[in-house]
Formats: structure tokens, sequence, C-alpha cells
């Protein structure tokens, strides 16, 4: 039997520079987005597989979210073998808006939502 390779493109980034800041406010507007992203504030950077997080949306769902993500310079990703791995671009998003992942990772952390 052969075996499968998989052949998905490698995903788009932009880089936060280039995101306009209602973009940026857009992505983080999101339930499910900000989840993921607290959750990758947490986590070591490329530890965390888009399948290994607790979101309650479907896999199409999910993608669509993390494109946004990746789209507002919030997430990048890389493929590792099957998996495909984040990291938060915290430095690089908190140069183009400082104290924006502050104020909603310490929403969470206040029990606001």
């Amino acid at each position: 039997m052969a075996q499968r390779t998989s052949h998905r493109v490698a995903p788009e980034h932009t880089h936060p520079d280039e995101v306009p800041v209602r973009t940026a406010l857009a992505a983080l507007a999101d339930p499910v987005r900000i989840q993921l992203v607290r959750e990758l504030a947490g986590s070591a950077e490329w530890s965390r597989s888009c399948g290994s997080f607790d979101v309650p949306v479907g896999k199409a769902a999910l993608s669509h979210h993390f494109t946004v993500l990746r789209g507002a310079g919030i997430v990048e990703q890389r493929d590792e073998g099957p998996r495909r791995v984040n990291r938060l671009r915290r430095e690089e998003f908190d140069t183009r808006f400082p104290g924006l992942l502050a104020l909603v990772l310490r929403e969470e952390a206040s029990g606001r939502r």
C-alpha cells in the first residue's frame, strides 16, 4: 500500500505591520478566536497543533478562524509532517499594536468575557 502524503498549501501570513487596526480588532472580536489566542499565549511556541484546541466549532470553522488570525498578523503557522502547528506572534503584534494583546489576555485573568 502506498504511503499517503499531504499536499496542502503552506499557509500565507500577513505581517502585523501591514494590518489595519480595524482588521486586528475584528479578529479579536470573536469569542472563538479570543479563546485560541488565550490558549496560544499559555503554550510554548510551535507546541500546539490546530486540532489540540478545545473550541466549540468544527474543523472547517476552526480553519477559518486560524485564517482570520493569520490575516490579522496574530498567529503564525507551519506544517510539521501531518500537523499544522501554531505560535502567537506576540512580539511582532505588540510592536504594531502596543497593549492590545495584553488587554485581551488580562480580561481573561480577571474573569471578564
